[in-house]
């Protein structure tokens, strides 16, 4: 566990210095039978594109709010630790929050929200969430293809200006956090939940609370661990959950 870091994106950092081959987000998909697992550096090159992205062609500045009508999936955590690396706050659906996109600077939604997300009046990003980061079969109108936009995106991201650790970086189910808050809280869950460097743990909480972000991207973060994000568990048989708790070794 980083003690150091004062951002979500500072803890990738340190994960990325410390091990960058080991494993960090591992996403089941049990709808489609996909399983995708991204080591640290695979993660990081990602984030650093779609911050990139965030910066240079969606021209997202530091204090922006950007909405994330997005489910629990491992594109979503890429949005979320690159709006950290950007100094943009990060908003994630509510359900009891309707008009978060009208709200926002700028959206980024899945393809059962895209009308919702056209309340947003700034740049919108649509994510197909098929299998391997593929394209729209027909890029909605009036977004970007996220799939589309992000490969050409630079393999390092540099910011205009550092991002700041009392700036806001997360809102979700109407609380807000600094950056360092955020830190702080995951550190704190990572301590109760007894995550070490290694720790590998499942979860099946959607990113729409605190909850399940800090189960499901921000502790394992945290504690140099990692996460199996299985979201449609539940479609799985009693013994068909067990088998990928061991296939995956998790705690």
């Amino acid at each position: 566990m980083n003690p150091t870091a004062a951002t979500p994106a500072a803890l990738l950092d340190a994960a990325l210095a410390a091990d960058p081959a080991r494993p960090l987000v591992t996403y089941y998909d049990d709808t489609t039978g996909e399983r995708v697992e991204l080591s640290v550096a695979t993660f990081a090159n990602w984030v650093a594109k779609t911050a990139n992205l965030l910066q240079g062609d969606l021209a997202a500045e530091p204090g922006d709010r950007l909405a994330l009508l997005l489910p629990a999936h491992w594109q979503t955590a890429v949005w979320l630790l690159a709006c950290s690396a950007a100094g943009v706050t990060a908003v994630p659906a509510d359900p009891a929050s309707p008009n978060i996109a009208a709200a926002a600077d700028l959206v980024v939604s899945g393809p059962e929200t895209l009308a919702q997300a056209r309340a947003c009046t700034g740049e919108r990003i649509a994510l197909s969430l098929r299998p391997l980061g593929a394209r729209f079969p027909q890029p909605p109108d009036g977004f970007f293809d996220y799939a589309v936009e992000v490969p050409g995106q630079g393999d390092r991201f540099q910011p205009y200006a550092p991002a700041d650790p009392d700036a806001p970086a997360l809102a979700v189910a109407g609380a807000e956090f600094t950056a360092a808050e955020l830190v702080a809280r995951a550190r704190a869950d990572a301590e109760s939940r007894a995550l070490a460097p290694g720790s590998r743990t499942l979860s099946t909480l959607g990113y729409d609370t605190w909850e399940g972000l800090s189960a499901g991207l921000y502790a394992p973060l945290a504690a140099g661990g990692s996460v199996v994000l299985c979201p449609y568990l539940d479609r799985l048989s009693a013994s068909e959950q067990d088998k990928r708790r061991g296939d995956e070794r998790v705690a």
